[in-house]
């Protein structure tokens, strides 16, 4: 990951219909890497997913300092209408107060001062389902390649998520599972030697980030994408490490690298909550980011940790051929789906991110 530092977070909101505008945070060194789930992947024709609606899914309410975290017992759960998930209003309500009342913890020694704390995390698994986009549809969708929640599969829900203990990410305390389109190189798979999961912020004031809601999903990017930009701005693979670009793929559309580097892609989620559903029909627009003075719009005006992905994959300078199960590079996307620990997110985000200090893993300073 050392050839990570040369690289700062790009602003890829990645969906036609939600804009994106220039942030303030880098990626860290500073990361770990967990243990290793299997690596047989499924191989899978390239398509498309339709959207369809999430299962609901129970809040949870973080805990004032000092007091353990546990899952809302409001008798008002999660409702589903349309493809939109509502989470209950009151138990939010409730979850949001309790996080700010939290006393952060006193900042020691000289952190860098970036709002940030990672995860880092190894390949889980593959196969062709799709839990956000096309749940309980067994095969339904393009290949996926998966870190994290070693469970992930169609059936998954915020409750299995929870369940299973087993993640490829160093952290035990994030269940969450991740996903983007598996890498192919002239019909062979290409997994990631590694994956930085970075939880940031972009906001000018990052001090009133609050943790996501236990089951909140949303997806970033558009498998349906299969050009570049107008602006030629939509190919975001680069080089990373020493040497760094020497040259093009025979399509033009990959960079070939020195062979000291490597190929890495990064990938940044919507930081902007609407604060009132888990999902929406097109899994985005309960996401947003922040608008031009830096904030989060009146539309979603809850910040939230902006999530990026961070792949390296082991090509240097032999880079034609390479494809994704959705298509072409400018098809890229990605999914994530929250199953962390409400407490462990919650001491991370109130002492890390709402301090403006860069923190590890495990979410010291």
């Amino acid at each position: 990951m050392t050839a990570l530092l040369l690289v700062s977070v790009a602003f890829a909101g990645g969906c036609k219909d939600i804009p994106g505008t220039p942030g303030a945070s880098s990626p860290s060194s500073d990361t770990g890497i967990g243990s290793s789930g299997p690596q047989t992947p499924t191989s899978a024709a390239p398509g498309d997913a339709s959207a369809t609606p999430g299962a609901p899914s129970t809040s949870a309410t973080p805990s004032a300092s000092g007091k353990p975290a546990t899952p809302s017992t409001s008798t008002a759960p999660p409702t589903a209408s349309g493809g939109w998930i509502t989470i209950d209003a009151a138990g939010q309500a409730a979850a949001t107060k309790a996080f700010f009342a939290r006393k952060p913890k006193a900042v020691t020694g000289n952190p860098v001062k970036v709002p940030e704390f990672n995860v880092g995390c190894k390949v889980s698994h593959h196969n062709s389902d799709d839990p956000i986009v096309l749940p309980k549809l067994v095969g339904g969708s393009h290949n996926h390649t998966f870190w994290g929640n070693k469970s992930t599969d169609a059936n998954s829900t915020a409750e299995s998520l929870r369940a299973s203990k087993a993640t490829t990410c160093n952290s035990p305390d994030d269940q969450s599972a991740y996903w983007v389109p598996t890498m192919y190189q002239n019909g062979k798979v290409v997994d990631p030697t590694e994956v930085t999961v970075y939880y940031g912020s972009r906001l000018k004031d990052p001090s009133k980030t609050q943790p996501f809601p236990f089951g909140l999903r949303m997806i970033t990017g558009d498998a349906k994408n299969q050009v570049d930009t107008p602006d030629k701005q939509g190919n975001h693979f680069w080089c990373a490490g020493i040497g760094g670009e020497i040259g093009r793929s025979a399509d033009k559309t990959f960079p070939v690298c020195a062979k000291t580097a490597n190929i890495v892609r990064q990938i940044t989620f919507p930081d902007c909550w609407d604060g009132k559903h888990l999902d929406s029909p097109n899994h985005k627009a309960h996401m947003a980011n922040g608008d031009h003075t830096g904030a989060c719009p009146k539309s979603h005006p809850v910040p939230v940790p902006s999530v990026s992905f961070v792949i390296s994959y082991p090509l240097s300078a032999n880079t034609d051929g390479i494809t994704l199960a959705s298509g072409t590079s400018f098809s890229m996307h990605a999914d994530f789906f929250n199953a962390w620990k409400d407490e462990a997110l919650a001491a991370r985000v109130r002492n890390c991110l709402d301090q403006g200090v860069k923190c590890n893993s495990a979410g010291n300073f």
